[in-house]
């Protein structure tokens, strides 16, 4: 049976929570450690002078607050902002997660689902 699905329909971003977190991941220089600006439970955007390609497999060690270590995820680079790009977003790049197992997803959005509670709204 063919697959008759369409991989060319976008799907809908998970709700962004602006929150900085630290995060290091590996890049061609060996560990990077940044910050990540914006967290869902599908992804987060890491700030960084020096983004990886579009489509580059990344692993991921983000550090939530509460969790005694970091939390080790898989990531693909999905979009990028270059330094001095016309947009405002600040230059960095968006990494989806990619294979996350039902535990790690469960303490990502339990941390997103509490920060936004805490935080005052918009």
């Amino acid at each position: 049976m063919a697959d008759t699905s369409d991989t060319s329909t976008p799907q809908p971003r998970a709700p962004r929570l602006e929150h900085e977190l630290p995060v290091a991941y590996r890049s061609v220089s060996g560990f990077v450690t940044d910050f990540a600006v914006n967290l869902s439970k599908g992804g987060l955007y890491i700030n960084t002078d020096k983004p990886l390609p579009v489509g580059t497999e990344v692993r991921l060690l983000v550090t939530l607050p509460g969790v005694h270590f970091p939390v080790d995820l898989t990531g693909r680079v999905t979009r990028t902002n270059a330094v001095g790009a016309s947009t405002s977003q600040s230059p960095g790049m968006a990494v989806a997660f990619v294979d996350v197992d039902d535990e790690k997803r469960t303490r990502i959005e339990e941390f997103v689902e509490r920060l936004r509670s805490e935080l005052p709204p918009e």
